[in-house]
């Protein structure tokens, strides 16, 4: 883990040197992924940059989500970090508790209601995100979604799964078997959907005291789900591909017509719609005992130890993308939620979601989202002790309630 100290001196260390760095490039901006998200964002900072020319930013890919981290853990290490990134909301907390990131309420621009919607903020995103000063600014904001081929809701008198029963219902009758194979359902063996499921069933990730529990019984219930699907029904395709990867197989797997429905992210509207040779009709995820699902995406963040004039630039920035209008271009033209209140107002005076139903669906369903723990530790159990234990237990059968009290034991060792 970073300690304060050594963060803290290798980013003061590196304030002077990185100066002049930003004098000519401009102020670097890092960011993940690539296609239409990234066309999009290079399109508003050269926007930004053409506003307010003496702040230029200057975007520099640096692979996907874990890709991203893992340099920006380096250079926090060696100085060097940006004056702007994105993280994966769940890697906020242990950031804040390292003390690597400047508070972002006391910068100008930045203070004060900014009317981000509140499920998709630091304040709402988080159990208790709002006793915290804000180091995080939604940006590119998801919900895991249903996405099925309206062809076959049509030709075989389906609708979308609404209950766990219904959804096991759906994948057997969708399922076509022999040459032209298809499967009925198809999701990434992943965290972000294990974490839907065990909201579905009940359960919360820590206890009232904070201590993991990853849901008791409702995480046991929601990989059993999966197993049955995959190993007994033989209705889910059985899972290729890992983080990312795995992703982007499901959606091909979709637009092919080898899967009826999927579970993915509400960052793939824009894309599946725009691909598929079939009406893509999007619903919220089916309820178990209740209706639960994760949020999703990144947060900008400002790393400490920048010269002001990078701090200042960050700032402008970070409150230029977070102007209404702004930040509905980047959601419409890829699929993720519009991140303010305003702005979601704004598309529904125009009509937009009249027009674009699919992404109503998100926007609704996040009256269904449920707050991640504001723990230093959430991203490493994720990574380390629960992502893959969940890819081996699906392919292996392994007792769903063994997998589960491995994973307790080692986050437990791990402390």
């Amino acid at each position: 883990m970073i300690s304060r100290r050594a963060a803290i001196t290798a980013l003061g260390a590196s304030a002077l040197s990185a100066a002049g760095c930003g004098a000519t490039h401009g102020v670097p901006l890092w960011f993940s992924y690539g296609g239409k998200n990234r066309e999009v964002l290079l399109s508003l900072v050269s926007a930004f940059n053409q506003d307010d020319p003496a702040h230029a930013i200057h975007p520099v890919y640096q692979g996907d989500y874990f890709e991203l981290l893992a340099k920006l853990r380096t250079a926090l290490h060696a100085g060097s970090a940006p004056a702007v990134t994105h993280v994966v909301a769940e890697v906020l907390p242990y950031f804040v508790a390292a003390n690597v990131l400047e508070p972002l309420d006391q910068m100008p621009g930045l203070a004060g209601d900014l009317g981000f919607v509140r499920e998709l903020s630091q304040a709402g995103a988080f159990q208790r995100g709002d006793e915290q000063r804000m180091y995080g600014i939604p940006f590119n904001r998801s919900t895991p979604i249903a996405y099925c081929n309206g062809n076959l809701l049509d030709q075989l008198g389906l609708a979308p799964p609404r209950t766990w029963e219904e959804l096991v219902a759906f994948a057997r009758t969708a399922s076509l078997p022999g040459d032209s194979a298809r499967f009925g359902f198809s999701c990434p063996i992943d965290w972000w959907f294990w974490v839907a499921l065990v909201f579905q069933a009940g359960g919360e990730l820590t206890d009232g005291e904070g201590r993991f529990t990853l849901g008791g019984e409702a995480a046991v219930e929601a990989l059993a789900l999966w197993q049955r699907l995959v190993l007994t029904e033989k209705t889910m395709r059985t899972p290729t591909g890992r983080d990312y990867n795995a992703w982007g197989i499901t959606n091909r797997e979709f637009l092919a017509g080898r899967a009826a429905m999927i579970w993915n992210s509400t960052a793939f509207v824009r894309y599946l719609e725009e691909n598929a040779k079939f009406p893509v009709v999007a619903a919220p995820l089916p309820s178990g005992v209740r209706a639960g699902v994760p949020t999703g995406g990144t947060l900008f963040v400002m790393p400490k130890g920048s010269p002001p004039a990078w701090q200042e630039a960050g700032a402008r920035f970070l409150a230029f993308m977070s102007r209404p209008a702004v930040s509905n271009e980047f959601a419409t033209k890829t699929g993720y939620i519009a991140v303010t209140r305003q702005g979601i107002a704004d598309l529904e005076a125009a009509g937009y979601y009249e027009r674009f139903k699919n992404d109503r669906v998100a926007v609704d369903q996040l009256k269904s989202a449920r707050a991640w723990p504001w723990h230093t530790e959430l991203f490493r159990v994720q990574r380390e002790a629960v992502q893959g234990r969940l890819e081996a237990a699906v392919l292996s059968g392994e007792d769903p309630r063994a997998v589960v009290k491995a994973a307790l034991t080692a986050i437990e060792r791990s402390r």
